[in-house]
Order: C-alpha cells, then structure tokens, then sequence
C-alpha cells in the first residue's frame, strides 16, 4: 500500500543557465537558427553564439526546473533533480532553485563538463530560439535518482529533452519504475515539436505505456500523431490513452482532456515582452492544481495565470509569487 506523498511534484529535467538576449529575425539568419526552436549545440558553437549575441541577461532555466520554480511559487512542496558542475554557473543554479522554496540536492560533478548554458534569442514578435549547449546535464545517471525522493512525491513530472542523452534517459526510466511501484502518477511535456521527431516512436509508447498526465502545445501533439496540424485529431488520439492531456495553443488558450471531459480554456490577459518557456509555468499551475485536488477547470486558469505572468517579463520564471497573483486576479 501506498502511503501519502510529502512532495506534491518531483521534477526530473536538465539544469540550465539561460542567457537571454532581444534579437532581429536577421541575427537568427546570420546565424543559422532555426526559428522557435530548441537546437542542441556544442561548446564551441555556444561561445560563438555568445560572442555574437548583443547584451544579454542571465537567469537560471531549464524547462522541468522551472516548472518546479512556479509550483514553489503556488507554495506547493517541489523537489527537482538535474545535474549541474560545481562551477560558478552551476552554484548561481543550486542558489537560485533552493532561493525559491524548492529542495535541490543532486551532487554536483566536480569535474569534465562545465554546467549547462542555453543561448536564448528572443525576437520582436516575442517567440524564443533556444540553442542549448547541455555540457554536465548530459552526466545525470540512474545513481542520481534516490528511490525515496521518488516514493515521496504524488507526481513524477519529466521533461522530453531528457532522450537526448542515453544516461539521462536511463534515468528517467528509472524514475518511471520507482513511481509506477509506489503507485504515483508520472507526467511527462514533450517539450519540443522538433524533439518530438527526433523520439516521436519512443514518446508514443510512453504515452501509451507508464506516462499519465501529458503537456504538450498544439504543434507538438500534431506532430506526435502524424495529424498535420489537426489538433482536434490528435486530441482525438491521445484521449484514451492518458488520464489527462494538457495542450496549450498560445495566445487561444488550452485543452485539458481527460476521457470524455474536454475543457476549453481561455488565455489570461497579458502584454507579451517573451515567451520564453510559457509552457512550463503553464504545467507548474496544472500541477500544483492537481496536487490540490482542483477541478480540472481550476487547475487550467492556473496554469494560463503562469504563463500569463511569465510571458510579461524577460526570464522563464516567476517575478512575483504565484500563490498572491493568483489570489489578486481572483479578486479583481
């Protein structure tokens, strides 16, 4: 028998530092950018990119990590695990994830590859291009995921960039049994439509396998049933097979399906300066609603509430504590 969980949410996912810089379309031309996209670089192309990039702001990131950052924020109890060097970048990351109320204590590498550096260009029309350079991410082991953090937590959230790297994939199935055989429920984002082709076979067999709750935005579940931008097919195909889907369409809202249940929900109002991981802030409110035992409905207008609040400012996590901006929206 399973006993009560004392974390709401363990996240498992890459600790990144972000540098975040406004750009032109032009800069992602001379560069090669794919627009929109997350590309994986090496250190030397992450250097160049970072000599080219105009002044820039650095903030701690990574798509699991911030959405660990905005359950904190809700005043959830959030654990994460993702590995950083004990460098200076990967001590400003270890600072700023227990700053905010989360417990992070993977062990830090202390030699080989520096900690994770994502070089973001955010363009005029608010869309992010992320190229990632995963260096001491890549170092996350099945030794890194400690059973009783697993059996503690009510969900077992992951992100799908993790499939980049056989060790942190290792880890992340390991993740998976522990929380199948403590009875939690497992959650996983498909984090990028451009990831999604690179592990589209492994990620349906997840969906249809261990994984419960499933983020995605419209592109990426297209992407994931072969739909060709039909959203209401792909939804069509992913309804029974999870307990529930969480799509988000950007500026028209989400989708929470679960079954038969299907509730449109409608964007927050906001003026837009980034949008740089709106849907992780986006699945720290839907979690957190759940870790709550909220109506779906309530668990979705928190999630559009994060992003809403993300998507005002430069950064990837929360400028004000989520737990009084959502009282305040209530109330106004």
């Amino acid at each position: 028998m399973s006993v009560l969980p004392k974390t709401d949410v363990l996240c498992i996912g890459n600790a990144i530092v972000d540098i975040l810089a406004h750009v032109d379309d032009q800069f992602l031309i001379d560069q090669d950018c794919p627009k929109g996209a997350m590309n994986l670089v090496d250190a030397a192309r992450s250097a160049a990119l970072y000599d080219a990039l105009p002044p820039a702001i650095e903030r701690s990131g990574g798509s699991a990590a911030n959405t660990a950052a905005g359950i904190a924020s809700f005043g959830g109890a959030c654990r994460f695990i993702g590995k950083v060097h004990d460098d200076q970048l990967g001590r400003v990351f270890t600072h700023d994830m227990r700053a905010v109320g989360v417990a992070y204590d993977t062990v830090p590498v202390s030699a080989g590859l520096p900690t994770a550096t994502s070089m973001i260009a955010i363009t005029p029309d608010h869309q992010r291009t992320m190229n990632t350079f995963l260096g001491a991410c890549t170092l996350l082991t099945e030794g890194d995921i400690i059973e009783a953090h697993v059996a503690d937590a009510g969900i077992v959230y992951i992100e799908g960039y993790l499939w980049d790297s056989p060790s942190m994939k290792a880890a992340v199935e390991r993740a998976i049994t522990l929380a199948k055989a403590h009875g939690r429920k497992v959650a996983m984002t498909l984090s990028d439509s451009f990831c999604v082709d690179r592990f589209k076979d492994e990620f349906r067999a997840l969906v249809e396998g261990p994984v419960d709750i499933v983020f995605a935005n419209a592109d990426e579940l297209t992407s994931l049933y072969d739909t060709a931008g039909d959203l209401d097919a792909a939804i069509d195909a992913i309804r029974d097979r999870v307990d529930l889907a969480a799509i988000t369409r950007s500026e028209h809202g989400s989708v929470l399906v679960a079954g038969d249940q299907r509730h449109d929900i409608a964007a927050a109002p906001v003026a837009v300066k980034d949008t740089t991981d709106a849907g992780d802030l986006y699945a720290a409110g839907v979690l957190f609603g759940l870790s709550r035992g909220y109506a779906l409905p309530r668990c979705g207008q928190l999630g559009s509430l994060a992003a809403a609040e993300v998507v005002s400012h430069v950064g990837a996590r929360p400028d004000v504590r989520l737990s009084d901006f959502a009282l305040e929206t209530d109330s106004a």
